[in-house]
């Protein structure tokens, strides 16, 4: 085992040495399973406008943090060396604490959601500093004051309310995302293999997610054979979003990042996982309130703010997918957008059915487009080929 003396050998380009994702980046997402389940909590408990944007500012800033040591992480192989250990572990603490305010972090446990979200993100920028190679490290110096900055702010909102509270989580969030964007990533490096998997790795928690509202939604129902329908329409949605990812999408992207080096491959694993992820990932979040919502109130029309989390999610989860496709390849995918803008339409009409019709018919057009792209998609089945290789 390395001790903080050895030198940590991390590559110019991920060509050079793959490192398999490790035990202990698994165990430190497991805390993220639980902090996705309270923004899902959150947002059954605050069906309203201003619930719905506290929810999505609440998995913005969750996603974010789990961004910082998933880049960590693929830098330095922390379980490794025992001091960069220590740190990831007490960062998961200080993420437990953020997570359990989750439920209150905008009204009487504000201030502690806020401390605790500073330190997990103070926690990253020490251990970038002891352990990462010199040029990343100045790169971390350079962008230091944002990701600081804007976690500080978390807890200067912490003490008001209202609008001004909500502004300073803008600016918070704004200020986060936007210094890697305005003072750029060179000094960083992605090991493509280990990057791609921590995030093939995070989409398979949210996917959990959703299965997990399949069961926090039917806990305390009869299991009548309506609800039982319910659970199994919800998991077939959950395998149709699965599918559309992992079945080639995320192959094509991988080959993509492996093109490219040195600073410009850092700038699209920014870009494709970093930020657009943040739609893809969150939108899972929407889904599984959708499903939860659908089997508590299955025979009755959803209001409008779960259809629009339900319907609009997974429209999302499409937009998504053809922002990714997009900034890698330059195309779209058109099925892929009608179908997302045609589950936006059903937002009125999952107000107006009742919530198993509406999970039925996000469900059919989701498995048919799966199917659809399985069978006759050429873009697909040429990326599958090239993949396996003739005659495997």
């Amino acid at each position: 085992m390395s001790t903080p003396e050895t030198p940590v050998d991390v590559s110019t380009d991920a060509g050079e040495r793959e490192q398999s994702v490790t035990p202990l980046e698994l165990f430190f997402d497991l805390v993220f399973v639980f902090a996705f389940t309270q923004v899902t909590s959150f947002l059954a408990h605050h069906l309203t406008w201003a619930g719905l944007a506290q929810g999505a500012a609440l998995f913005g800033v969750l996603w974010w943090s789990w961004v910082c040591y998933s880049w960590l992480t693929g830098t330095v192989n922390a379980e490794e060396v025992m001091p960069a250990r220590l740190v990831v572990l007490t960062a998961m603490a200080a993420m437990l604490i953020v997570a359990l305010t989750v439920p209150d972090a905008f009204g009487d446990d504000a201030i502690l959601f806020g401390l605790a979200y500073v330190v997990v993100r103070l926690l990253h920028i020490v251990l970038y500093t002891v352990v990462a190679p010199p040029e990343t490290q100045t790169a971390v110096r350079r962008i230091a004051p944002g990701f600081l900055g804007g976690p500080a702010l978390l807890v200067v909102a912490g003490f008001f309310d209202g609008a001004i509270q909500a502004s300073l989580w803008v600016l918070a969030i704004g200020i986060d995302y936007g210094i890697v964007f305005v003072r750029g990533v060179e000094g960083f490096h992605v090991q493509v293999e280990h990057f791609v998997e921590r995030h093939r790795l995070i989409m398979i928690i949210a996917l959990g997610e959703s299965l997990i509202a399949i069961g926090i939604g039917a806990e305390e129902i009869p299991r009548t054979p309506t609800i039982i329908g319910a659970a199994l329409l919800g998991i077939t949605l959950v395998i149709a979003l699965w599918w559309l990812y992992f079945d080639y999408i995320v192959l094509a992207a991988e080959n993509r990042l492996s093109k490219e080096t040195g600073t410009d491959r850092t700038v699209l694993a920014r870009d494709s996982y970093s930020y657009i992820h943040l739609l893809i990932v969150g939108s899972i979040i929407f889904v599984a309130l959708g499903i939860e919502q659908t089997i508590t109130h299955v025979g009755e029309p959803l209001g409008l703010i779960p259809a629009i989390a339900f319907c609009g999610g997974c429209g999302l989860y499409l937009f998504g997918h053809n922002a990714f496709r997009y900034r890698d390849h330059r195309t779209v995918s058109v099925l892929r957008l009608v179908v997302g803008i045609v589950a936006v339409a059903l937002i009125p009409v999952a107000t107006q059915v009742t919530a198993l019709t509406a999970l039925a018919l996000l469900t059919a057009l989701f498995v048919g487009l799966a199917v659809y792209e399985t069978v006759w998609s050429d873009h697909r089945n040429r990326l599958r080929s090239s993949e396996t290789g003739p005659g495997q």
